[in-house]
């Protein structure tokens, strides 16, 4: 009998077990450009804040903006539950410890409002903030077209794992390349930790990759469902499939 093959393990590395070497030629710091390109919008730094409600509002993205950054804002949150998300935010903020479960459960209890959705993109603009916002591939459907509708400029597609092929009991799910020219804004996607589901993602015209399962300093998805890879593995493996991808279409995807 044909014994069956299994994928050999390797050593993986997180960010903590490693140092950056330093490259051959060095360049004096106003020279150096760290300007990153995503569709049709240039971030002078590369920095992108997380679609979290404790990090990003319409404020948060207008001041990143300004910053030369990007702020991602979370369309699936208490932005687009509450018609006053702020008097939600400062409960939160000064609940006693105690009863701070029982508050969120409660808040997040509400139901996502639609016509919050293009409010809290409009409020962004006037701000004079690039608006990107997150959802989930369950409600992509359902909330992207109306985020762009009122005018989101990039929308980031975004759950624990996110592939470009995917098992479920509806008649037609989310498919990426059908998203990407319906909406006409660039699209983000992730997240991936592996060469071939980033090449997969990358094969339907996305944008952008989101890399990392498990690697903030808040998540605990490695320790609650054990799946991740370290962040320099996951980094360096969705590199190489930027790399194969460019090689092979002359497109680079960030």
């Amino acid at each position: 009998m044909e014994r069956p093959q299994f994928k050999p393990l390797r050593r993986a590395f997180g960010f903590d077990e490693v140092s950056i070497v330093p490259g051959d030629v060095t360049i004096n710091p106003e020279q150096a450009c760290t300007e990153l390109t995503i569709g049709h919008h240039t971030l002078e730094i590369p920095v992108i804040a997380a679609a979290l409600d404790a990090l990003v509002s319409p404020r948060t993205a207008a001041a990143m903006t300004k910053l030369g950054g990007m702020a991602v804002m979370n369309l699936e949150g208490l932005q687009t539950r509450y018609e006053r998300p702020d008097e939600v935010l400062e409960q939160i903020a000064t609940v006693p410890q105690h009863e701070a479960t029982a508050l969120l459960q409660s808040v997040y209890a509400a139901p996502i409002q639609e016509r919050y959705v293009g409010d809290r993109v409009r409020e962004t603009k006037q701000m004079g903030g690039l608006c990107a916002v997150s959802v989930t591939p369950a409600n992509t459907k359902r909330l992207a077209p109306l985020a762009v509708e009122a005018g989101a400029d990039i929308v980031v597609v975004q759950s624990t794992v996110t592939t470009a092929r995917h098992v479920s009991k509806s008649p037609r799910g989310l498919i990426i390349s059908e998203l990407i020219d319906q909406i006409n804004v660039p699209v983000i996607v992730g997240n991936a930790v592996s060469f071939s589901s980033a090449l997969e993602l990358m094969e339907t015209g996305i944008h952008g990759l989101l890399v990392g399962v498990g690697p903030g300093a808040i998540c605990t998805t490695r320790e609650v469902i054990g799946v991740g890879v370290p962040q320099v593995t996951a980094t360096l493996d969705c590199a190489a499939a930027r790399q194969e991808h460019y090689r092979r279409t002359g497109r680079y995807v960030p």
